[in-house]
C-alpha cells in the first residue's frame, strides 16, 4: 500500500525538489532532506518489486521537520528518489560495472559503491541485497539523471547555503536522514549495542563546530531520547563539501530510527509520527535560537 503522495511512475521530467522558505524573517539555517522523495521516474527501469525498492527511502523525514520554517530556516526536500539517484553521493562515485560502455570522465567509486548505494544504487530491498535492475545502464541515461536531478538540487542548495552566508556572515546546516533498524548489519558492521535513536555525524569532528552538536544533541536528550555520534553514520558527500566550520560554515547529519515514526514493511505512519513530529518542533526552535544567537 502506497501513500497518496508517491508516484511509482512519475511523468519525466518533474520539478526535482520542493522548496519551503521561512514565512517571517529568515535565520542563519539551512536543512535539507535528500532522501525522503517518493516520486520515481517513469524512465527508472527497475525490476525490482516497487515496495522493495521504497525501502530506500527516507520516508516521510521532511514531514516530521515541517516546523523548520516557521522558526525561520529554509528547507529543501528532493522529490525523486535516492535509489534512482543519489544526492547525496558525489557524481564520481560509480559503479563501473552498472555501465554498458566506459564513463567518459574519471570515477572514484566510494565504499557506498561497494555496499551497492553509490551515486546510482545497485542493490535495494529489506535486506539491501535484491538487484535493481536486471540491465546495463547507459552512460547517456546516467548523465541525464545527474543533469536532471542530481545537479538542479545542489544548485539550489548551493543557493541558499551562499545566501544565509553572504547575509549572516556564517550558516548552519542540518543534513537530514532516517535509519532502518538493520542499519549496523546493512553497513556490514557489528556492533555490541543497540542502534540509537538519533545518530549526529559530523565526519569525526571536520564539518561542524562541537558547540552546534552538544546543542542539537542536547536538545534532543532533553526529549528523552538516546544519541549517538558518528556510530554508524558519520556523513557523507553533502556536509563533506559544505562542512568547513574554520570558515563559520557548519554542517551536520542527522539520522532518526525509523522505529521512532514508521513501520519500515508498509512505509506507513506509525503511533509514533506525532509524538516525534511534536517533539522534533521544540528541537527547532532549540537549534533556531541557538543560531540566532550566533548573529553579528
Amino acid at each position: 500500500m502506497t501513500d497518496s503522495a508517491v508516484d511509482p511512475r512519475a511523468k519525466t521530467p518533474f520539478p526535482p525538489y520542493t522548496l519551503s522558505l521561512p514565512p517571517g524573517d529568515p535565520i542563519a539555517l539551512v536543512a535539507d532532506s535528500p532522501h525522503s522523495g517518493t516520486r520515481y521516474p517513469e524512465d527508472f527501469g527497475h525490476v525490482l518489486a516497487f515496495e522493495a525498492l521504497r525501502a530506500g527511502e527516507d520516508t516521510h523525514v521532511h514531514e516530521l521537520w515541517q516546523s523548520l520554517p516557521g522558526v525561520g530556516a529554509t528547507l529543501l526536500a528532493a522529490e525523486f528518489p535516492r535509489s534512482y539517484i543519489d544526492p547525496n553521493r558525489d557524481i564520481e562515485d560509480i559503479d563501473p560495472e552498472m555501465l554498458s560502455q566506459p564513463w567518459p570522465g574519471e570515477l572514484k567509486p566510494s565504499e557506498k559503491t561497494r555496499l551497492g548505494i553509490g551515486l546510482i544504487w545497485r542493490h535495494s530491498g529489506q535486506n539491501g541485497r535484491k538487484p535493481i535492475y536486471d540491465r546495463l545502464l547507459t552512460p547517456a541515461e546516467v548523465q541525464a539523471r545527474i543533469d536532471t536531478y542530481h545537479k538542479p538540487y545542489h544548485a539550489a542548495m548551493r543557493e541558499q547555503i551562499e545566501a544565509a552566508y553572504a547575509r549572516f556572515g556564517g550558516v548552519w546546516h542540518l543534513n537530514l536522514h532516517s535509519m532502518p533498524a538493520n542499519s549496523y548489519e546493512g553497513l556490514q558492521i557489528e556492533s555490541d549495542h543497540p542502534l540509537a535513536d538519533f545518530v549526529l555525524g559530523d565526519r569525526d569532528g571536520t564539518t561542524c563546530s562541537p558547540e552546534f552538536i552538544d546543542v542539537v544533541a542536547g536538545s534532543l536528550r532533553r526529549q528523552g531520547y538516546s544519541v549517538a555520534i558518528n556510530d554508524p553514520f558519520k556523513g557523507v558527500a553533502l556536509i563533506a563539501r559544505l562542512g568547513r566550520p574554520a570558515e563559520n560554515r557548519h554542517s551536520l547529519q542527522v539520522e532518526i530510527h525509523r522505529g521512532l515514526y514508521l513501520d519500515e514493511m508498509t512505509r506507513e505512519r506509525s503511533a509514533g509520527f506525532d509524538d516525534l513530529q511534536r517533539k522534533l518542533a521544540i528541537v527547532s526552535r532549540d537549534i533556531a535560537d541557538y543560531v540566532k544567537e550566533q548573529h553579528p
